[in-house]
């Protein structure tokens, strides 16, 4: 049987995690085919035709699957589930919605936040805010899986493989799309970001993260934070990185007042490269920093600035 992999679709076309979740699945051996599930979805599709190890792209191109709402979706995905042995989606906000509701419809379980895949049957995830990783066999007949994306390499582009469209409509009145509110910025969106700049509580108030600011600009980066200082108020809650916000594994992260909590240290500890800078040398960031500074971030936040 083959692997199917549901897409994400933004308004760029194919969402930048689609790539390592295919990387994911490379791991298991077989047939891939991605399901782009979205209206005005001819863009995602050549995108995804082109990821490596892709050998089938089926399209559902219809205003019922705009913002790919999980019921729709998911009754899709049930209509195609005979000729599949896994199922697999980002862990994404969007991934999390469709992937219990499949899972519920198929009657099987659902394994989340995989970060590895050990054979066609047993795979690997955090527990316990990431401290202990737990390895787990599936006895179902079709595996449901959402991806931890930043456990997985990005797969290369090869030649376009074939497109297929798919005839069949799936609409649901349970839910209706209301609205959405997006922000819009220049900086690297920071599930994705090479280089991410975070800000704690020591920031003191959301004023002083012009510092983090005018560091990221020199760098580059994407800004994030710690839960503190978004129940703080110092940033929107979009900024979060941790167990409760966003998991992030950019090339460089720096952590600037930010103590390490379990909380935090779970969102980004997978980090290649890990730099704090903290006045508190019991700070327990510290004990996962590959570089740390002990000072005074409000002086050598606009030092390292100005030296860049």
């Amino acid at each position: 049987m083959a692997i199917l992999i549901i897409a994400e679709v933004d308004k760029q076309g194919l969402s930048a995690d689609c790539a390592k979740v295919v990387g994911a699945a490379s791991a298991l051996g077989q047939d891939l085919h991605l399901l782009v599930a979205s209206d005005n979805a001819a863009t995602a599709a050549e995108q995804g035709a082109k990821l490596a190890g892709i050998t089938k792209v089926l399209v559902a191109d219809n205003a019922a699957y705009a913002h790919q709402m999980a019921e729709p979706v998911a009754d899709l995905v049930l209509e195609l589930a005979a000729d599949y042995s896994h199922i697999l989606a980002a862990a994404s906000a969007k991934g999390k919605d469709m992937l219990p509701r499949v899972a519920a419809l198929l009657d099987v379980a659902q394994h989340s936040d995989v970060i590895a895949i050990e054979s066609d049957d047993t795979f690997v995830r955090p527990i316990y805010a990431g401290n202990a990783l737990a390895t787990v066999q599936s006895l179902d007949e079709k595996k449901v899986l959402t991806i931890r994306t930043s456990a997985f390499d990005a797969v290369a582009e090869q030649a376009p493989a074939e497109i297929h469209a798919l005839d069949s409509v799936k609409s649901s009145e349970l839910t209706q799309f209301v609205g959405e509110e997006l922000v819009e910025s220049e900086r690297p969106e920071l599930g994705a970001a090479r280089v991410v700049i975070s800000g704690g509580r020591g920031l003191g108030s959301g004023e002083n993260f012009a510092l983090i600011e005018q560091l990221a600009d020199k760098l580059g980066a994407a800004i994030g934070a710690s839960r503190a200082a978004v129940d703080a108020g110092f940033v929107a809650n979009d900024l979060q990185v941790g167990q409760t916000g966003k998991i992030v594994a950019p090339d460089l992260y720096i952590a600037v007042g930010i103590s390490g909590a379990i909380q935090h240290l779970a969102g980004m500890k997978e980090s290649k490269v890990i730099v704090a800078i903290n006045k508190d040398p019991d700070a327990p960031i510290f004990q996962i920093a590959d570089y740390g500074l002990e000072a005074d971030l409000f002086e050598a936040v606009p030092k390292l600035t100005e030296l860049l």
